[in-house]
């Protein structure tokens, strides 16, 4: 059985018209199926009971389990682990903030970056995931609270442009008006630094349009020699090359550019590197629209070794920064008392572990 959410609006009507049916019910169906997010096809009171009986013998309406919730007593962030048809598990976060509900969804199922602060890359990357399992952690999450979230960043588990196909189609499907409707502005994809792909993004609409999603670097370090020591991906595309396609995409779509740096105490938090991380983001953008750093206290994963720096050290490096004109803020911390960072639910949980041994086997 296959799953009709992974499904665009407009591959809907493909396969609806291909069997018989009027184009005007892919309208119809995609509206039940990512707006009102019925579980099953005879609730679509609208369309007859031969066309939901053929969708019921060869699809289904989803397909992920929840599994686990962890709830934050700090500020009501909530963590998920979700299951899928295949015993994988995925997580996603629901973050409230003053004025707006975030979701921060996977892409894949684990992740091969390799990234040393990042509990995502320990056991690997098992596979992508499909549009509609992408779209379906949103829904989980708003089923669950009750509340409607209107912002998405695929910052969880997985190197999102390494699954580039589904990536494109998961945004077209929770973006379009007929169904969830999120704005395009308001979906942010976060890379390592995949630089064919960040070119790929910024050709996406054509000439005269474009994604108008926002596009968020990885970054973590101001130079390549200190950024291999932490991310193995600088191996492949060196920050030159990187830095490059981000001004691209910029110049291209004149979205926001945001550059995640995960500070570790005694690796990339000096002086120095707050200096030279100001020279090689300085020039990107224009007044008002420019880079904006995000800091990030290196959350503790077991494995990595890796030290969190004080508070204090976190915004002597967001001070410096700011002398030297680059806009720089500590990212809120969001469900501390709680598995919340990427891949340590999935990882404290075993979830997917003995799958990834038997297929490396």
């Amino acid at each position: 059985m296959k799953d009709i959410l992974d499904l665009t609006k407009t591959e809907l009507g493909e396969m609806l018209v291909a069997n018989g049916e009027k184009p005007y019910r892919a309208k119809q169906i995609f509206t039940w199926l990512h707006e009102r997010r019925v579980s099953s096809f005879d609730e679509m009171t609208d369309i007859s009971k031969r066309l939901r009986s053929y969708l019921a013998s060869d699809y289904v309406p989803g397909t992920l389990e929840l599994r686990e919730v962890q709830v934050s007593k700090a500020d009501g962030t909530r963590k998920y682990l979700c299951g899928l048809p295949d015993d994988n598990c995925i997580e996603s976060v629901f973050m409230r903030y003053r004025d707006w509900n975030t979701a921060c969804i996977s892409s894949q199922v684990g992740c091969a970056m390799g990234c040393r602060f990042c509990a995502s890359t320990v056991g690997g990357c098992v596979r992508d995931l499909t549009a509609g399992e992408m779209a379906e952690q949103i829904y989980a999450m708003e089923a669950d609270t009750g509340e409607n979230i209107s912002n998405v960043v695929i910052m969880g588990s997985g190197e999102p442009l390494l699954n580039y196909r589904n990536l494109m189609r998961f945004i077209d499907i929770i973006s379009d008006p007929s169904g969830k409707g999120i704005s395009r502005r308001n979906i942010t994809v976060s890379t390592c630094g995949i630089v064919p792909a960040i070119y790929d993004l910024a050709r996406e609409g054509g000439e005269d349009e474009h994604m108008q999603i926002n596009l968020a670097l990885s970054l973590h370090a101001p130079n390549d020699e200190k950024r291999r020591k932490l991310m193995p991906v600088a191996l492949k595309y060196p920050l030159a090359e990187v830095m490059e396609a981000m001004k691209h995409y910029f110049d291209r779509t004149h979205r926001r550019l945001t550059f995640e740096y995960a500070l570790v105490s005694g690796e990339n938090d000096t002086a120095e590197d707050a200096k030279e991380l100001a020279g090689l983001l300085r020039g990107i953008g224009t007044a008002g629209s420019g880079a904006l750093v995000n800091l990030i206290p290196v959350n503790p994963v077991r494995e990595s070794g890796l030290l969190r720096p004080t508070r204090e050290a976190c915004e002597a490096f967001k001070n410096k920064l700011e002398n030297f004109g680059i806009n720089g803020s500590i990212r809120r911390e969001l469900g501390s008392d709680i598995d919340g960072a990427c891949g340590q639910l999935r990882m404290r949980r075993g979830a997917g572990a003995d799958r990834t041994r038997r297929e490396e086997a």
